[in-house]
């Protein structure tokens, strides 16, 4: 399982404002009802703010265990942190999850390791747990982009488009959500997460196109930049 580095995508961002994380939390706690003795499970955890928050929140008992390929400096030190392949990861682990969470990476993978992923998560559940399998959202997203990157998102929806059939098909039982949180930011900082690449689409962009798309952004848009960042959420139960 391969994925691609971002390094910037929940550092000092809206990603990790304490108002996103508390939002968000609140959100994966209507769907699903938890405790301090939940486990849980957070593949692709970045930093992990999310879950160290939500351990907190909740008095775990047992820290969060988060999987990442990425070793953040500023990891959150309220979760298990495990630099590793999730897949391995799950081939080799007993331990078993009231929820796991699936947040903004299952793109990353092809559909031979989707399905194998899925599948070892729906085996790692605990009675009544639940997946949460998180992505952008297909049909309405409103995240401020400039001609190129605009393009390359609308391929890498298509895409997306084709991960959550492909999902669905193999579980017709799954329930679809929605999460959506107001962004403000200014656009100075908005062009600075540009040049550091904060989303995926930005990855494999040059230096001269970056520089050309921040351009854009400065010329299109307002001092203040306000949207809705949407999410779909697929939610699979044992």
């Amino acid at each position: 399982m391969v994925k691609k580095n971002i390094k910037n995508w929940d550092n000092k961002t809206w990603l990790s404002s304490k108002r996103y994380i508390q939002s968000f939390n609140r959100f994966l706690l209507r769907q699903i009802k938890l405790n301090r003795n939940s486990q849980i499970l957070d593949i692709g955890c970045g930093r992990g703010k999310i879950l160290g928050s939500l351990s907190t929140r909740l008095k775990l008992k047992d820290r969060p265990t988060g999987i990442d390929i990425e070793k953040h400096i500023d990891r959150d030190k309220r979760i298990k942190f495990k630099k590793t392949d999730a897949i391995n990861h799950l081939k080799q682990s007993k331990k078993k999850f009231d929820l796991i969470l699936i947040k903004q990476t299952i793109h990353f993978l092809n559909f031979k390791e989707i399905k194998r992923l899925i599948s070892l998560c729906y085996s790692k559940l605990n009675h009544d747990g639940k997946i949460l399998i998180l992505t952008l959202e297909t049909s309405r997203n409103e995240i401020p982009t400039f001609s190129l990157m605009k393009k390359k998102l609308r391929e890498s929806i298509k895409r997306d488009k084709k991960i959550i059939r492909f999902i669905r098909q193999q579980y017709p039982q799954i329930k679809k959500r929605g999460f959506s949180f107001r962004v403000k930011i200014l656009k100075n900082k908005y062009k600075e997460m540009i040049k550091n690449r904060y989303i995926s689409t930005l990855l494999n962009f040059s230096d001269k196109e970056i520089l050309n798309g921040i351009d854009e952004i400065h010329s299109n848009f307002k001092k203040m930049i306000s949207f809705n960042d949407k999410l779909i959420c697929l939610i699979l139960e044992k």
